[in-house]
């Protein structure tokens, strides 16, 4: 992946003009495979505070050509902001939207066989496995709400092999703490997203997602998820030989590796996609979610290791929560954070995660937005933010559980980037 959001700086209005004049050109030859952007993109426009930026996208919206695939647009599990998360039909219509990107989180099965989803132990609340006969194989029951404690439940990706884990169907995350029973306990889905089309949620193996995606014709960000239990499993199956048959059914479908981002939150698996798997290990992105052990992206005391070090591991690729990227100035405006400014002094490609995941931006956001919340208070915020983070930041790519509004940000961005040389 190569940088392409070397563009900084002010919007002029001379650029304005440039990029109003390029929008209004003639028709292009459409790209191979449809993008069919929908509404909201368009909405979250409509919804933005008046300012230079929203000039230069309304301008681009006005364009009569057809917006082009991005790889700046990841789909985070798909689309799950409608559509149940990991599933060919949530692969799929991030695929419509141009999501230049694909990510299966792969988890392990009783088998040892690879399959999309997001963690070890969420079939409880992604899948209808309550309501069939594999329930009596969870790690933990169903156990009701009885007044006191809430209802739960532990249905492991390892408590099925994979023939079982193929009889489920996806179902949008969630889950009713309050319920009595398992039907109740199975309508938890938040109000900001639908069950519209959860229906069907056609479950995937990794494999599976491989032809998938390359039916799509896009790139793929397969995640390692890290064990819930403990390796190495049965006895035999370590955390090296997760990380390989991940990298290795790659190599079986017949993937250049220049297609392939592998992930992880763990450093050690990523250091051994590096050391290991060659090509396929020098795309390898190292997922940081050490905010939970204390690093605080305005002091550089707490990165351990820090950004020289992870370069000096062979690391070009880093992913942080959005929250981590941004900060705000003295007026209030997002600007990017000390973190930000130190990845690209080390010279880190920054992919960030994941927009329109918390839901209505009117309250602040949410936990993605936290050290952005004052100067959040409306869903055209998305577009705000989006802009400092390829503008500002300068990340490669953002993941979006709706890829729709990365994607027309993208485009519109590039057109800009065109329309000013």
């Amino acid at each position: 992946m190569k940088r392409i959001w070397a563009l900084r700086g002010v919007i002029t209005a001379a650029a304005l003009a440039a990029t109003t004049v390029a929008c209004a050109g003639n028709n292009t030859k459409a790209p191979k495979g449809t993008v069919e952007l929908g509404p909201r993109p368009f909405y979250l426009l409509t919804d933005m505070d008046e300012g230079p930026v929203k000039q230069v996208l309304q301008a681009c919206a006005r364009n009569p050509r057809p917006m082009q695939p991005s790889d700046f647009s990841i789909g985070h599990r798909g689309a799950p902001l409608q559509f149940p998360e990991h599933t060919e039909e949530s692969y799929r219509a991030a695929a419509r939207m141009g999501a230049g990107i694909l990510e299966c989180d792969v988890a392990f099965t009783k088998d040892q066989e690879l399959v999309c989803r997001h963690s070890q132990c969420d079939l409880h609340t992604t899948t209808n496995i309550l309501e069939t006969d594999l329930a009596s194989q969870c790690s933990q029951p169903f156990s009701p709400f009885d007044g006191s404690n809430p209802a739960s439940a532990q249905c492991c990706t390892s408590d099925i092999t994979l023939a079982e884990f193929k009889t489920l169907k996806g179902k949008m995350d969630g889950a009713n703490p309050r319920a009595t029973t398992v039907e109740g306990y199975l309508q938890g889905t938040p109000p900001y997203r639908t069950d519209l089309y959860s229906a069907r949620g056609t479950l995937l193996s990794h494999r599976e997602s491989i032809a998938l995606f390359q039916q799509l014709g896009v790139k793929m960000t397969p995640e390692l998820k890290t064990p819930s239990v403990p390796m190495p499993w049965q006895g035999t199956y370590t955390q090296q030989d997760y990380a390989h048959q991940l990298i290795q059914e790659y190599r079986d479908a017949g993937v250049p590796p220049q297609q392939v981002f592998p992930q992880s939150f763990l450093l050690e698996d990523v250091r051994y996609w590096i050391d290991h798997e060659g090509a396929y290990g020098r795309q390898a992105v190292y997922l940081d979610g050490r905010d939970s052990q204390g690093l605080d992206p305005q002091n550089p005391g707490t990165w351990q290791p820090d950004m020289a070090t992870l370069a000096g591991y062979g690391v070009n690729i880093i992913a942080p929560p959005l929250w981590m990227l941004v900060t705000t100035d003295s007026h209030n405006q997002i600007v990017p954070s000390p973190y930000a400014e130190a990845a690209r002094a080390a010279d880190l490609d920054v992919i960030a995660w994941s927009l329109e995941r918390s839901g209505p931006l009117t309250g602040g956001g949410g936990w993605y937005y936290q050290s952005v919340a004052p100067a959040i208070d409306n869903d055209g915020d998305t577009f705000t933010l989006l802009d400092v983070l390829a503008r500002q930041v300068g990340v490669i790519g953002v993941f979006s559980d709706w890829p729709a509004t990365t994607t027309f940000y993208a485009n519109c961005l590039q057109r800009f980037r065109s329309a000013s040389k």
